[in-house]
């Protein structure tokens, strides 16, 4: 587990490149027939992905000692975003078959979490947070057919895109947890610009479905103290609440937010001008 403590937006606007890639980027989320996990102070958000590829991989009894309780989900919930092939989750013995883009809650007090690709050639691909539950939710499935989209921005402002809204009150209940998955039009660059921040919400963006060749200049800092961090393909970026979170790539690309805080508001934002920013 790697464990990433909060930082004051003072202190990180000290930064140099290689301060704020080391407190704010995640720059490996798949390992084969593993699992990767980053535990931010920021919310007590966790962060990973799972790629089981010729065996099964299932979290382990030694997440639970690093978190102080018996195992991972015992007061946490889970979101996952399968961004790969078909597979299989299976949450104590249940079994949710999981297709391209297909998304699965698993509510707080799930013992046992197991992840299977049934393509080795085109293995699952689970993109996840975790965040801390007060109560227990059902475990669901969600599929693309399931999820409330919105269209926003327009092309002449390269910021044509559709969000779609997987784990939201409106479409299931979750304790605090909020994730999506946004795509961009062919041609369009810009994700949330304008931008905004949200004191009552941290954020992580996961970045995907980008060539080796291209990347996102993923703009955070507080509106009148920008930095920016390079980001490459299936790496993600941890927003604290202070910071805007927006990023501009070298062509289209799609990304997965995630939320936690005090609200699941998504319309909760303080919004930014663009000529506000420095």
């Amino acid at each position: 587990m790697d464990v990433r403590q909060s930082i004051h937006s003072d202190h990180a606007r000290t930064l140099d490149t290689t301060g704020l890639r080391r407190e704010f980027l995640i720059e490996r989320i798949f390992s084969e027939n593993d699992y990767t996990m980053t535990y931010s102070h920021i919310d007590r958000i966790i962060v990973g992905g799972v790629m089981p590829v010729t065996k099964s991989v299932s979290v382990g009894n030694e997440v639970g000692k690093q978190l102080g309780v018996s195992y991972f989900l015992e007061r946490r919930e889970l979101g996952v975003i399968n961004i790969g092939g078909p597979g299989i989750i299976r949450v104590d013995g249940k079994v949710y078959e999981m297709q391209h883009r297909d998304g699965l809650y698993v509510g707080k007090g799930a013992r046992e979490v197991v992840f299977e690709s049934t393509d080795t050639a085109n293995p699952a691909r689970y993109y996840y947070n975790s965040a801390p539950a007060h109560t227990t939710f059902p475990t669901r499935r969600v599929t693309p057919a399931d999820v409330s989209p919105q269209t926003l921005g327009d092309d002449v402002t390269s910021n044509r895109r559709t969000i779609n809204k997987y784990f939201i009150p409106d479409v299931l209940e979750t304790c605090q947890l909020s994730m999506g998955l946004t795509e961009l039009a062919p041609g369009n660059l810009w994700n949330t610009m304008p931008c905004h921040t949200h004191e009552r919400r941290m954020e992580v963006y996961f970045y995907f479905a980008m060539d080796e060749d291209s990347c996102v200049f993923h703009m955070m800092g507080q509106p009148q103290e920008t930095r920016h961090l390079v980001v490459r393909n299936e790496q993600a970026v941890i927003s604290p609440s202070w910071s805007i979170h927006s990023g501009v790539g070298t062509r289209a690309y799609t990304f997965i937010w995630g939320m936690v805080g005090e609200n699941q508001v998504f319309d909760d934002m303080d919004h930014v001008a663009v000529r506000e920013l420095r």
